[in-house]
């Protein structure tokens, strides 16, 4: 985008090339109404304070009695129903700051600039260099510039002799571009930026193109040899090529000795002999009779009844 670059008069000298992502973006309002409300709210003190009946000075002691006078019942002087009492729901100092992200303050510097563009509003001068502060000669740049109603000025660096002339105009106000908000670009008609502030406005809050990073082939990852296959390399022992009549001689194997049979003596096998000649014991079911100490049998275990034992006995 090309702007117009004029003079302290009013003449168009060249045209100037701008970033688009500044200037010439189309405005969000809903993020410029935010960041507005955000930086008035910043501004409050939040130090209005009121006492309540427990904070003000007063005596605890009940005014009248509570009954038979006639009259509506005290129980306190610091009521607040009373002169000097406590106030009902009073402000209190609190903190009215607000938080916003970095990326929508960016966002809303750049809307409102674009949107002064867009209105014609925004005007660039080439310099503003002032010998001495005077305040004629900035309010006859203004009015040559188009700006009748209130300005803002914008300059690259703080200039204390524009600040100085722009003090007894009415509705004018100086910044630096580093400080530029959307408050004051709000609360102004008129926007005269200088070429300077112009190039760092652009520093701060363009938007920079990231560059485009070419894609890498996949590689595939080699994987360590394991410790089995090292071990196995390790062992075997390379061949001469140069000379294939020499044999390669075959380690002799390790001999391996047989495990030593267990002795036996004559009296375990006898045994075992034996053993295998006797026939198993019949496992005894019947239960032996027990003796009572005084020579009587002891009585039969008691068994249940079945119903074939009860028809037997009817």
């Amino acid at each position: 985008m090309k702007l117009p670059v004029l003079d302290s008069k009013g003449k168009e000298l060249r045209k100037l090339d701008v970033d688009d992502s500044v200037f010439g973006i189309e405005p969000n309002g809903s993020v410029l109404h935010q960041a507005y409300v955000t930086h008035r709210n910043n501004q409050r003190w939040g130090t209005a304070n009121t006492k309540t009946r427990g904070e003000v000075r007063g005596s605890t002691a009940k005014i009248r009695k509570q009954k038979y006078t006639g009259r509506a019942r005290q129980g306190s002087n610091r009521s607040p129903t009373r002169v000097g009492g406590g106030v009902i729901f009073g402000p209190h100092q609190r903190d009215y700051s607000q938080a916003m992200p970095k990326k929508m303050r960016r966002l809303a510097i750049r809307s409102a600039l674009s949107g002064k563009v867009a209105d014609g509003q925004l005007k660039i001068i080439d310099q503003m260099d002032m010998d001495k502060p005077k305040t004629a000669d900035l309010e006859a740049t203004l009015k040559a510039v188009g700006i009748e109603r209130s300005a803002l000025i914008v300059t690259g660096q703080p200039n204390r002799a524009v600040h100085i002339s722009a003090r007894n105009l009415e509705r004018t106000k100086v910044l630096p571009a580093s400080y530029l908000n959307v408050a004051d670009m709000l609360n102004h008609g008129g926007v005269l930026m200088t070429e300077d502030a112009v190039r760092v406005a652009e520093s701060l809050w363009a938007i920079q193109a990231k560059p485009k990073e070419k894609a890498k082939a996949p590689t595939r990852r080699k994987r360590a040899p394991s410790k089995k296959v090292e071990a196995a390399k390790a062992e075997v022992k390379p061949v001469d090529v140069a000379e294939p009549e020499a044999k390669v001689e075959a380690e002799p194997a390790p001999e391996t000795k047989k495990p030593a049979r267990r002795r036996t003596t004559k009296k375990a096998e006898t045994k075992a002999e034996a053993s295998a000649d006797e026939k198993p014991k019949a496992r005894r079911t019947t239960r032996k009779k027990k003796d009572a100490g005084d020579g009587t049998e002891a009585p039969k275990p008691r068994t249940k009844r079945t119903k074939k034992t009860e028809e037997g006995e009817s």
